[in-house]
């Protein structure tokens, strides 16, 4: 009995070694991770796209009655187109002042009816591409400080049939086009 005791004692003894090795053993290879004394800055955004105003130029024989007037968002003219051919034409910058790219995703034009489009033609050039009705579902980019030109064309074109001119007075067609932009995390 002396004998078998003997052997439990030393099991004992070499269990607690054991549970105390690999306690040591843990402690030795745990660590504790921390985030302290964290900070983020976040930089100041600018949502501002407008036409730049000093970019107007217009490029056609025929001048506007009066310098056409430019906001930051709009372009007004009057022009008197007299003879059939006779186009008027100008050019301006829109451009992204601000920080946060933006996408042009939508042109609204307006003005061209079904009965003046005989002997009218409004054409608007953005960025390399004519519109000349109103189009959504556009991507077209334009990066923070990027620019992006617009022509904007009208001509008295030439009918097929001279009745579809205006022959008892003159006709005054309000043009319009509008350029929806949104930012291009949207």
């Amino acid at each position: 009995m002396r004998k078998e005791s003997n052997i439990q004692n030393i099991l004992i003894i070499v269990l607690a070694a054991t549970v105390l090795v690999m306690s040591v053993g843990y402690a030795t290879f745990s660590s504790n991770l921390a985030i302290n004394n964290s900070t983020a800055t976040f930089k100041k955004a600018v949502w501002d796209v407008r036409f730049d105003k000093n970019s107007l130029e217009e490029t056609s024989t025929i001048t506007a009655n009066t310098t056409p007037t430019v906001s930051d968002n709009s372009v007004s003219f009057a022009v008197t187109l007299p003879q059939p051919g006779d186009t008027y034409t100008f050019k301006i910058d829109a451009k992204n002042y601000g920080t946060i790219d933006a996408n042009m995703k939508k042109i609204t034009m307006s003005g061209v009816t079904a009965e003046n489009e005989k002997f009218v033609s409004y054409t608007v050039n953005y960025n390399g591409t004519d519109y000349t009705s109103t189009t959504d579902g556009l991507n077209v980019a334009l990066a923070a400080e990027g620019t992006h030109t617009i022509t904007v064309t009208v001509k008295y074109l030439i009918p097929e049939n001279a009745a579809d001119l205006p022959s008892q007075q003159d006709v005054t067609v309000n043009l319009t086009a509008a350029f929806d932009y949104e930012d291009a995390l949207a």
